[in-house]
């Protein structure tokens, strides 16, 4: 029986690091397998909902692509303006009508940290949390360490910077956390002190080696990976607050070619303009590997929870 077969995945704090190499592992095989037969059937009979109450494309397409790749079935829950919550059922509710449903799995975003641990509690079926609002995305850091992996063949010793909205973003909070599970890492926060990262995430990673840069340029040779994230603008309470801070960052052509050594660039998407287009066609840039990568580590973290 695997490790997280019928478990809630709510935070990346819950992985260890045997964990992360387990679903490293399981990717690998998933992929050839996937890239030979196409449709597998692991997860035949099996039904996975999809319930997405903030805007996604990556994600969301990449669970409903990995459970059908698994041979699996997928219902979607739809846009939240079109369910019954527009018409002011309760969070509480409208999980509850799913969960009462049976789907085998529920991957859930929604805007109120929190909230996919209250999920959790709620519903029968294992929870999976894909976004709640600026707290975590545990999948991501998954498919981000995949990726590290696939592109250094290690995780062990790698030099991180994370650049951009540290405060408001997801994605930095649970790197961080499971980047924490692996030996001598050394992560370079790398924003405006407005933007900085949360104090609670550094109690969480303490015996991590970090520190805190206000530029790339002061730190970019000394990195292994740069992971840039875009300015949360949804999450800002007042508006000119983002204005001012959105041209703080920028990682562009220009500015990577001055280094002798450029490192891998990821960034989780949707970029605006904290990342030129002019990166795509360097060699370092991976964030469409990046994005592909998620198929087949959700891939295999679905077969694992449905232990199949």
């Amino acid at each position: 029986m695997s490790n997280l077969r019928g478990r809630d995945i709510i935070s990346a704090l819950q992985f260890e690091r045997e964990d992360v190499e387990r679903l490293i592992d399981a990717a690998e095989s998933l992929r050839k397998e996937i890239e030979e037969k196409g449709i597998l059937d692991y997860a035949r009979n099996k039904i996975l909902a999809t319930v997405f109450l903030e805007p996604s494309t990556r994600t969301r397409l990449s669970f409903q692509f990995a459970m059908v790749k698994l041979g699996g079935q997928v219902i979607d829950f739809g846009l939240a303006e079109a369910a019954s919550i527009a018409k002011g059922e309760s969070f509480e509710d409208s999980m509850r009508m799913v969960d009462g449903y049976d789907p085998d799995i529920i991957v859930l975003r929604q805007k109120v940290p929190g909230n996919a641990a209250k999920a959790a509690e709620i519903c029968k079926a294992p929870v999976i949390n894909a976004g709640d609002g600026w707290n975590e995305h545990p999948t991501q850091a998954l498919l981000d360490v995949y990726t590290i992996w696939r592109e250094l063949r290690r995780i062990d010793g790698i030099r991180i910077g994370i650049m951009g909205d540290l405060k408001y973003g997801r994605t930095p909070s649970s790197l961080s956390y499971i980047l924490s599970k692996f030996k001598d890492i050394k992560i370079y926060y790398i924003a405006p002190e407005q933007l900085q990262i949360r104090p609670e995430v550094l109690e969480k990673i303490r015996g991590v080696d970090y520190e805190k840069v206000d530029r790339p340029e002061k730190v970019m040779e000394e990195l292994d990976v740069l992971y840039v994230t875009r300015l949360q603008k949804e999450r800002f309470e007042d508006p000119s607050e983002y204005e001012r801070l959105k041209g703080s960052y920028n990682i562009n052509r220009e500015l990577l070619v001055k280094f002798k050594h450029i490192p891998i660039i990821m960034h989780p998407l949707p970029r605006v303009f904290e990342l030129s287009t002019d990166v795509d066609d360097l060699p370092q840039a991976k964030y469409f590997e990046q994005a592909k990568n998620g198929m087949y580590i959700r891939a295999a973290l679905i077969k694992e929870i449905l232990g199949v």
